[in-house]
Order: C-alpha cells, then structure tokens, then sequence
C-alpha cells in the first residue's frame, strides 16, 4: 500500500544526515534478519551485534520512514491508558510485573544508548508532564504517584499552580512530573541508531522490500526483488507500516492515520511563557493534546485523525490552532509552519504484543502511538529472544500470531468522536468548556 511521504516533516528538514546505505543486491547469509529499520529493529539489531550476532536489517524505504521518523519525539517511560495494576492484569505474571520494569526504565535505555553511541538528536531529560485536565483525574493522580515510586521513580504531583507554571497553560487541574522523561528529534535519532549498528559490523539494506520468507533446509530465506538473506531468526518489525510480507503480519492491528504539526519558531519570551523548564506535556484525555519545544525553537503536537479531520488539510489547521489557542492563548496568530502525515498501528489494549510467528519467526506490533521508549524497549525483548533466551523468561509473553477482526480499523474511527465527547462531557460536568475538536 501506499503510505504518507516522509519528506514534508519538520524532521526530515532538521535531522541529522542518515549513513549511507544501499538496497540489497546479492544472496547473503547472517545469524538474524530484521525487518524494519525503526526504533524496533534497530534496538534489536544493536543488542544482538553488541554480543556478536551477525545481524542484517531490510528496510522497504529509508532508515526511519515510518512512525520512527514522524512522531512528536516523546519519551515518556509510563503507561498512559492504564494502571500497573491493569498492566499486570492483562500480561498475567511474571510477565505484566516484567514489562512494567521494561516500560518504566525504557527512558534510561534510551539515553543511554544516545550517551554510548554519541547520538547528535538534540536529545534533553527535563521531565515529562502528565496534565490533569478535570479535578476527578487529578484526584486519580496520588495513587498514580505512589505505584510509580514504588518502582523506585521520583515522580511527584504537582499543585495546579505549579502545573501552571510548567505548561504554560490554566487549563488543568494539576498534573504530575516523571523526571526521567524527555523528548528528542526522533529522525536523528533513529538514524543515530543506524549509525551505531553500522558501527558494530552490522548491515542494513535501505529500499529493499522483503518479498517471502521461506525455509531453507534449517534456516530461512528472507527474499527482496534482487537479493535474500539466509539466515537462523527474523524479527518482524515494521509495525504500521507492516505489509502482507507475511500472511496476517499486517492484520494484527488497525491502522490509524495521525497527523503531526510543527510551528514557525517562537521568541525565546514565548517559549518561556510556555514550558519554562522545558518538559514535554501530555494531557489526561482520552484524545490528548500533547507538545514540546523542539531545538530551533517550535512547538510540535500530533493530533489522531479520521473523515474530514486530516482529509481537508485547511480544516485539520484550524482545529489544531482552535485548540490549543484555548489551551495557550499566548499562541494565539502563530501559524503552523510544518505538517505530516504518519500511521500508528493500534491495538485495543494500546501497548504491542510479541508474536511466535513460526519457529524462529518473531514479531511485535500493537505500539499505539508508544514509539521512542517503549519500542526501543521492545526491541531490546526481542533481541533477547533471538540470542536463545527462553520464552519463559523474557519481559513480554509471545502469543500465537492473532489477526484483529476488520471491525476493528471501523471501530476505532468510530471511538475517535466517541472518546472526544466523552472528553467534552467530562469537562463539562465542571462547567469546562473546552472547544470541538
């Protein structure tokens, strides 16, 4: 199918240069094939190289063309649509007390692996703001708090006052900070991630769509147009932007557009006005506005889209500055200067899940919208399945590989107006009231 361009993105302007790669051209052979040369499968590749895997990955575009190149460059290391409790709930144990850990640490994975590559992606740490948008959320937010100090976070709550002050906006309730948050320029840093692998002897083949992936004797064939990869494992890692390269990989989701904005760059008194600590800032809703500060000065946001919201790109504009001149009147004439398109593969427990595709076959999809920590994280898990680690002990568990049912790419379209009244009506109840959007 044919998906959004990259090239219309505020990243693809301002990101640092990606290595030089080429499509693969020849038969090869390696100990594993990645498909995707995303947050996922880079991370896997880096881990397995760093223990001296022979590790190739195939990429069908460029390094970062999906939602790895497009996001808003969050990192923000917690679970936003449920509670640690919920998480355990739904993994079962061990495995939901082990991807807690995997989710909660993921921001130091991610840094550390800038720190030890020396990734140039303007990456900061000043915190992630997590901002109540009715009194009924904020009073949620102290058990919220207590679960993730119990992991050994220094999480805090924040007053209204002080919410204010970080966000720039007097529209919440209070809000609460996790300190290990922060926010990137996610195309350089997908790129950097490439850059590391290429480093530690790994390759990867950019503009290579894989065709099949059949045995060969013990192994597997990986096969694009004019090469293949012989190798032990594949790890299947293209999430949204997953194909039929093999039967039901990219039926175990729904495909959801969103649309993504950038700013002209604002003077340094707005900027301080807004996010003086610069922390990036994610409201409660169930539709959240959410915005950071990038490196040349630009809010950036992402707005979920379906129907005329996104088809008519004028109207998309001006739902986006109808909302957030309520949230920040001080933005108030400021134009968006950049806009895109990307997809998020959705799942309706809105984290991924690992699949045992066949022997030696893995894959994970499902992220929802939870790129830079959660799937570099992932991509950690699945490098550990891949260098023999048992199932039984890894941080996720591996289901059989499960098609979603085609009612859900309808009901998820449906659910967007739906969780937005829901969001309005909550609002509401407090005599809020916050535009349509």
């Amino acid at each position: 199918m044919a998906f959004a361009p990259l090239e219309p993105s505020l990243w693809f302007a301002t990101a640092s240069p990606a290595p030089e790669t080429g499509a693969l051209e020849s038969a090869i052979s390696a100990d594993v094939c990645i498909i995707g040369a995303g947050y996922t499968g880079l991370s896997s590749a880096i881990h397995l190289a760093e223990k001296g895997t022979a590790v190739v990955v195939l990429e069908a575009n460029v390094i970062g063309f999906g939602g790895s190149g497009r996001n808003a460059g969050h990192c923000t290391p917690t679970f936003h649509h449920h509670s640690l409790a919920g998480v355990r709930k739904i993994l079962g144990e061990p495995f939901g007390t082990r991807f807690i850990a995997a989710q909660a640490n993921a921001a130091d994975l991610v840094f550390g692996l800038i720190d030890r590559y020396g990734i140039d992606c303007d990456a900061v740490r000043t915190g992630y703001v997590e901002a109540a948008h009715t009194p009924a959320v904020f009073a949620r937010i102290d058990a919220k708090n207590a679960d993730y100090m119990a992991l050994g976070k220094r999480t805090q709550v924040l007053t209204k006052a002080e919410t204010e002050r970080r966000t720039g906006s007097q529209r919440y309730f209070g809000g609460w900070l996790h300190p290990d948050g922060g926010h990137l320029n996610p195309l350089s840093y997908v790129r950097g991630l490439a850059r590391a692998l290429l480093g530690l002897g790994g390759r990867i083949y950019t503009q290579s769509t894989v065709i099949s992936i059949k045995p060969a004797g013990t192994r597997w064939q990986v096969s694009t147009s004019r090469g293949s990869v012989t190798v032990d494992k594949v790890v299947l890692a293209s999430g949204a932007y997953s194909t039929a390269y093999w039967p039901g990989i990219d039926r175990t989701f729904a495909r959801l557009a969103t649309a993504a904005f950038a700013t002209e760059p604002l003077s340094p008194e707005l900027i301080e006005s807004i996010v003086p600590e610069n922390n990036t800032v994610v409201e409660t809703r169930s539709d959240p506005a959410s915005y950071r500060i990038t490196a040349d000065g630009r809010l950036v946001t992402t707005m979920m889209v379906e129907g005329r919201r996104g088809g008519n790109v004028d109207y998309t504009r001006m739902i986006a500055s109808r909302r957030f001149e309520w949230i920040l009147p001080q933005l108030r004439g400021k134009r968006w200067e950049y806009y895109w398109y990307g997809e998020l593969d959705m799942h309706s427990r809105t984290f991924p899940r690992l699949y045992d595709v066949a022997p030696g076959i893995a894959a994970a999809t499902g992220f929802s919208g939870r790129g830079v920590p959660t799937g570099t994280a992932v991509g950690e898990i699945l490098a550990d399945w891949a260098f023999g680690i048992s199932r039984k002990d890894l941080a996720m568990p591996m289901d059989p590989l499960t098609t979603v049912s085609p009612l859900l790419n309808l009901a998820t379209r449906v659910a967007l107006p739906y969780v937005r009244l829901v969001d309005q009506m909550s609002a509401w109840r407090y005599g809020i009231r916050p535009p349509k959007y």
